[in-house]
């Protein structure tokens, strides 16, 4: 398996950055565990993605090192409400946990604790423990760091790549030929949407239902008409499917919960006279958005589409059916049922 060239390269400007003296080309292949040739070739990437790097003559030979006025170009110093932002934000990337980009968040966190004293330290933790910031559910990413560098290196290469997945519901896994257009962490989640080969069109895969992953020597091209904010317009969530008109009333016990917040672009609220909602959704699927009705329980109706309805009753007699539970008809119900 192929190493990947971001991550490699990532890791060797940390090391750049961290060295008083620099290094040579030698410790930069050593580093990256490439021959000297791809060494150079990485040293040269980073300068046309314009990092300012230089080689020093030194008794040991030419030592590769950052322009000195580089460093002093970053913002300095830092107020200490933007230190203390910065320290309560540690929370918000547990998520990346085991990959190369955490451990350079958690090299920077570690910087700002050592530039505070210890009593503002104390003080922080405890602002930190009243003011908690977090994503949950959210996903353990520490066993996918050689997918999530491949996919990285795939992306930003524009290399085609041939993987097993394994979607939620399926038996089995399918091997699929797949362009990668974008990374996106959504929700908890990390996915790749790009061209699937396998059916032929723009898709959607959770990362971490990759069960293998191969860089080709196959590269493409995103066409020109592609916009990622377009490709996920009508989503309510992920799911891309047929586009529906979706009606729901929301009780007026939860109306001013729901109206006081956006779930999707389409949405219109309209407040009616017994002080519920009904709000209008133009959106992708259905399966999405029968789960955001369905954890509101009795607050919420489904008025539209009547595909809609019957996927949201039949969810809820499953349900009761787990609790062997039968629900009594109304009375209204039952003299249909005598009347027929």
């Amino acid at each position: 398996m192929r190493g990947d060239q971001l991550s490699r390269q990532w890791r060797i400007l940390r090391q750049i950055e961290a060295s008083k003296y620099g290094l040579t080309a030698a410790e930069i292949a050593e580093i990256g565990g490439v021959s000297l040739k791809t060494g150079y070739r990485d040293l040269n990437d980073l300068q046309l993605a314009g990092f300012p790097l230089y080689a020093e003559k030194g008794e040991a030979g030419r030592r590769w090192k950052l322009i000195d006025s580089y460093r002093f170009d970053l913002p300095q110093p830092f107020t200490f409400t933007e230190l203390m932002s910065l320290h309560l934000s540690r929370d918000l990337f547990k998520i990346f946990q085991g990959t190369v980009f955490y451990e350079a968040i958690e090299s920077l966190f570690e910087k700002v604790g050592a530039t505070l004293p210890p009593e503002t330290l104390d003080f922080l933790d405890r602002l930190r423990s009243a003011f908690q910031m977090g994503i949950r559910p959210y996903k353990d990413y520490q066993g996918f760091r050689g997918i999530i560098e491949q996919v990285n290196q795939a992306v930003l290469e524009r290399r085609r790549v041939e993987m097993a997945y394994r979607a939620l519901n399926a038996r089995s896994e399918t091997l699929r030929r797949f362009d990668p257009y974008r990374v996106w962490f959504f929700d908890g989640t990390i996915y790749i949407i790009g061209r699937c080969h396998l059916r032929q069109e723009v898709r959607t895969f959770v990362l971490d239902r990759i069960k293998m992953l191969r860089l080709t020597d196959e590269t493409f091209t995103i066409p020109e008409d592609f916009e990622l904010q377009d490709y996920l317009r009508h989503s309510f969530r992920v799911m891309q499917d047929e586009l529906y008109t979706v009606k729901i009333r929301i009780s007026p016990a939860w109306s001013r919960y729901v109206g006081e917040k956006i779930w999707h672009e389409s949405q219109q609220a309209r407040r009616l006279s017994d002080g519920s909602l009904e709000m209008t959704f133009r959106v992708a699927g259905l399966e999405e958005i029968k789960g955001w009705v369905l954890g509101m329980g009795a607050e919420a109706r489904v008025l539209a589409p009547e595909s809609l309805v019957r996927l949201v009753q039949a969810e809820l007699r499953d349900a009761l059916a787990q609790y062997g539970l039968r629900r009594e008809p109304s009375a209204a119900e039952s003299r249909l049922d005598y009347a027929s």
